[in-house]
């Protein structure tokens, strides 16, 4: 399935740059010994947003009607102010992640604190694997076949893992700048559409009494409990028969941060070739591209 696919890839990869960054400064500056510290780091967040999604898969299954319904569609809206948020977070620091990471793992020798290492790791794969677990949980409940989804889940960390490695080889002409521009753009689409099924879960259970008239019925034509039907309804919060406030919604939320997203461009371009001038002195065969601004004018 494309979404689980999508989330895990494009989530994954922000997770293995960083450990990519972290890992090649410390091979460079003759530091490998703490790489242990900065694999228990993430280890520790990997298992820690497995037993999260456990929980969350846990607490749903002991649920039923309305405490259900409001609990996904609270999951739901939860997982879009935290995927928005860290989206743009992203976009901005893009260009100048990798400097930031490099002054912190500085920082953390000089003190001689394997622990300051440990938790920079586990901080940057804990953030990832939080919108990670929310988005494919709220996912989840449209799922035709659960071995399906998990499948593809880790199909994705795979490739992620795989292109991690291939960053870390030394490879700084991967178009990661139109990965991550393109996936940006695909996971706001993603969270407009779990903005809707929040919405309908919550209104389902009376927290949303009136979101106004039926604006159409395309029920004849495609089915919102047909499998095509489920499918649209996770990506897009397909309804074959929408309300008012939800249309509203979806548009309120797709169109402005989408143009924003797609078009603040200019102070991110800036900002990558401060980061370009700044790593010009980088030793050449070990340089990570984490710093994606950079390619942005071909992006």
């Amino acid at each position: 399935m494309a979404y689980p696919l999508l989330i895990t890839a494009r989530e994954g990869l922000e997770a293995g740059l960083i450990l990519a960054v972290v890992l090649s400064y410390l091979a460079r500056t003759d530091q490998r010994r703490h790489w242990r510290s900065v694999w228990l780091g993430a280890a520790a967040a990997f298992l820690g947003s497995v037993a999260l999604g456990s929980i969350l898969e846990l607490t749903a299954t002991s649920l039923s009607g309305a405490a259900l319904e409001a609990f996904e569609g609270s999951a739901m809206l939860f997982a879009v102010a935290v995927l928005t948020g860290m989206i743009f977070w992203m976009k901005r620091q893009a260009a100048t992640i990798g400097r930031e990471l490099q002054a912190k793992v500085d920082a953390a020798l000089r003190a001689g604190s394997a622990f300051a290492l440990g938790l920079l790791a586990f901080t940057a794969v804990g953030r990832e694997g939080l919108e990670t677990v929310l988005f494919l949980f709220a996912g989840s409940s449209n799922a035709d076949n659960a071995f399906v989804y998990w499948l593809a889940a880790g199909a994705g960390l795979a490739s992620a893992a795989a292109i991690a490695c291939v960053v870390y080889g030394g490879s700084a002409r991967l178009p990661l700048a139109a990965f991550f521009n393109v996936t940006g753009a695909v996971l706001i689409v993603l969270a407009a559409g779990l903005l809707v099924n929040g919405l309908k879960e919550l209104h389902a259970m009376g927290a949303v009494p009136n979101l106004g008239p039926r604006l159409w019925d395309t029920y004849h034509l495609m089915a919102d409990n047909s499998d095509l039907g489920r499918f649209l309804a996770t990506i897009f919060g397909y309804d074959s028969s929408p309300f008012l406030g939800l249309v509203v919604a979806y548009g309120v939320y797709l169109v402005p941060t989408l143009a924003f997203f797609l078009l603040n461009r200019e102070q991110l371009a800036r900002a990558s070739r401060r980061g370009v001038a700044a790593r010009a002195s980088i030793p050449a065969g070990r340089q990570v591209s984490v710093d994606v601004g950079e390619q942005e004018g071909g992006a």
